[in-house]
């Protein structure tokens, strides 16, 4: 693993093509341009992948997928990955901020509709259906042909394109019914998610973000315990361990700011908190990294 400076890109420095914060390439060129984007990085973008062919593994957040074809690949701003490929690799390539996307929409935050951008990793990687390959492989011609020969409303139509590729996989996850997913405790268990994403490194109890979401913290603890099958603590604890193996990747910084970046009181109190949580210590939890 490269001990330099740990690469955090934005969409600008990552392609020729920046207007209205949107990039649309096939993939083979676009790696062959980048081929330091195997190393672990983070995107400050929405970063959308589609395989037609190729092989190997893809890491997001330390959790490791296989490539195959037609797997699509939805990643959100801040996370960690990494790619091992098996030979060529091709297929298409999407980054966009969110302000583009949301630009047009009405829908402060319309991304979060979607399953695949909730940041989770197992929901973001997708086996598309042989019966739906060609309609999403023909949304993905349609974006390429804009994005190099845009018409009139160029920037519009793309964000048509998007909206009806994102509805065309959301549809073909196994989700729960529309009337559920936007049920009140879908609602509360997002904002909970959301609330937590903005203030992990302050709030670590769940009777803050209860009080937050003008709910008792009974009622946010059996929420979470039904749904997702923990507690609420334990959601905003794996959180901000998921943080520090984020950070963790980054060896320049030393464990003394990790734990200062996350509000730990100091090393000894960061350092029993993560190997709680994973089971060995940050230095242990790095050195397996310098292994792989």
């Amino acid at each position: 693993m490269n001990k330099a400076k740990f690469p955090v890109y934005d969409i600008s420095s990552i392609s020729n093509f920046t207007k209205d914060d949107i990039m649309i390439s096939r993939f083979a060129p676009y790696l062959a341009v980048h081929k330091n984007l195997l190393l672990p990085h983070k995107h400050d973008f929405y970063h959308l992948v589609l395989f037609t062919t190729g092989a190997g593994s893809h890491v997001i957040d330390f959790q490791s997928f296989p490539v195959n074809p037609y797997q699509i690949y939805f990643m959100v701003p801040g996370q960690v990955h990494s790619w091992n490929f098996k030979g060529p690799v091709d297929g298409y390539v999407i980054n966009f901020s969110v302000s583009f996307f949301n630009s047009f929409l009405h829908h402060a935050d319309y991304l979060s509709q979607f399953a695949f951008f909730d940041g989770i990793s197992t929901d973001q990687v997708i086996d598309i259906p042989e019966n739906a390959q060609n309609r999403v492989g023909n949304l993905f011609e349609q974006l390429i042909a804009e994005s190099e020969s845009p018409g009139r409303m160029g920037a519009d139509m793309v964000r048509v394109l998007m909206l009806e590729l994102f509805i065309t996989i959301s549809r073909l996850q196994n989700e729960k019914p529309m009337t559920e997913l936007l049920s009140y405790n879908y609602t509360l268990l997002k904002n909970f998610q959301q609330l937590i994403d903005k203030n992990f490194t302050k709030l670590r109890m769940p009777h803050e973000y209860a009080a937050m979401l003008y709910i008792t913290p009974n009622h946010l603890n059996a929420l979470c315990n039904d749904v997702l099958g923990i507690s609420a603590g334990e959601v905003i604890r794996r959180r901000v361990t998921l943080e520090a193996k984020r950070l963790l990747i980054n060896f320049k910084l030393s464990i003394t700011e990790i734990a200062r970046q996350l509000n730990f009181q100091d090393n000894s109190y960061f350092t029993k908190f993560f190997k709680k949580q994973e089971g060995l210590a940050p230095e242990e939890f790095r050195k397996s990294l310098k292994q792989e």
